[in-house]
């Protein structure tokens, strides 16, 4: 039997773009650091997901955040992390309803513009790292997300 569409282009069809991803580093307290960078206008995030790559064991609220060129800085997801441990090798996903992480949550959706999507820790002492996922579809003609 032939196989018309491929596993690659089937998520295509249904996620959009292939997979980009960023590890975060060591979270930071005092940095913000850019994840993904948008080009040429609107983008749809179609898929957001984290995996944890260092247990985050200090209490602090991770942010994940659109950071648009023109306009205000709003977050996509945001969620306390430490509190309870987050293990290395948890995915991390969203709760539409709260818009907090979820351990093997869904993946978020998001749209944003010309900018950058980044992550902001607040805490002390705080721990951990992360590579964060995106699959997304151009809004706008020509717009892009690349990584950072």
């Amino acid at each position: 039997m032939t196989t018309i569409i491929q596993g690659d282009e089937l998520r295509t069809i249904a996620l959009g773009r292939g997979v980009v991803s960023k590890a975060t580093g060591t979270l930071d307290e005092d940095v913000t650091p850019s994840l993904f960078t948008v080009a040429g206008g609107e983008v749809l995030i179609t898929a957001l997901w984290a995996k944890v790559t260092t247990a985050i064991t200090v209490a602090n609220t991770v942010t994940i955040q659109a950071n648009p060129t023109t306009g205000d800085t709003s977050p996509i997801v945001a969620g306390d992390l430490g509190t309870t441990d987050t293990a290395a090798g948890t995915v991390l996903g969203w709760e539409p309803d709260s818009a907090a992480f979820v351990r093997n949550g869904p993946p978020a959706q998001a749209v944003v513009s010309t900018g950058t999507v980044e992550i902001d820790s607040a805490g002390t002492n705080v721990d951990g790292a992360m590579t964060v996922y995106c699959m997304w579809i151009p809004l706008t003609d020509g717009a892009t997300l690349v990584a950072a």
